[in-house]
């Protein structure tokens, strides 16, 4: 029988977890901050659609991207040359949120991301725990946002929550300069949760769960919460 989490009670051990469907350790609970914070820093996050349950996961293996892993192909590189677009760190975290919730992707038959979990990732972000990369250009009225993604921060461990483009490579442009920006700045982890060709062409690859709990044990340790630096991300590419 799946646990069920009531009140403060803590996680199950990551072992728990169902193998059939991967990663399934509990439901229940809540989405509070203190919840959240918990779960990332022991490797759990929570997925689930409207109508059900908070579900609570840990998929083995966990798809993860070392920083200096990440793969530039010979066009993205291109692209990250090119003189056209703006990154911002946390400028709009709301409308990249936004945006993910509202990306159509094959195969999926709605979103994951409910009003209610829109809320709880907001309120990390005030909190100075949760983070957005943007990627935007210029338009005719304005700039405008193309792609971003947004996740979490917790010590030098980030979590990678979702991503978006409304133009070409627009989500790995995001992608690029924020493995930069951590692998600048100590990080030695980004969480990819489960396995992706779009992740996995970017360098990303799969590791035993218990490898990943190991390593996330030295990561989160370090940090405190904050609002990153509009322009931290503001690389030029040779």
């Amino acid at each position: 029988m799946l646990p069920w989490l009531v009140a403060d009670a803590p996680f199950p051990p990551l072992e728990l977890a169902l193998a059939d469907p991967n990663g399934l350790l509990c439901a229940g609970g809540d989405l509070s901050p203190q919840r959240l914070l918990a779960a990332y820093r022991h490797g759990i996050f929570p997925w689930f659609s409207d109508g059900q349950p908070i579900l609570w996961w840990s998929p083995d293996p966990r798809m993860v991207l070392f920083p200096d892993e990440f793969r530039i192909s010979r066009s993205l590189r291109k692209t990250l040359r090119a003189d056209g677009y703006e990154v911002r760190l946390d400028n709009d975290f709301a409308a990249v949120i936004d945006a993910c919730a509202h990306t159509w992707r094959p195969g999926q038959p709605g979103t994951w991301i409910t009003a209610e979990m829109c809320g709880a990732y907001s309120r990390l972000f005030e909190l100075g725990w949760a983070h957005s990369v943007e990627i935007w250009v210029a338009g005719d009225n304005g700039d405008e946002l193309v792609g971003g993604l947004y996740g979490l921060a917790i010590g030098r461990m980030f979590y990678g929550e979702s991503m978006f483009s409304r133009r070409r490579d627009a989500s790995k442009i995001a992608a690029a300069h924020l493995a930069r920006f951590l692998g600048e700045r100590g990080f030695g982890m980004i969480d990819c949760q489960m396995r992706t060709e779009h992740l996995a062409s970017l360098g990303a690859r799969e590791i035993p769960r218990a490898e990943f709990a190991q390593r996330l044990t030295a990561l989160v340790e370090a940090g405190a919460p904050g609002r990153w630096p509009t322009d931290g991300a503001a690389f030029a590419w040779r």
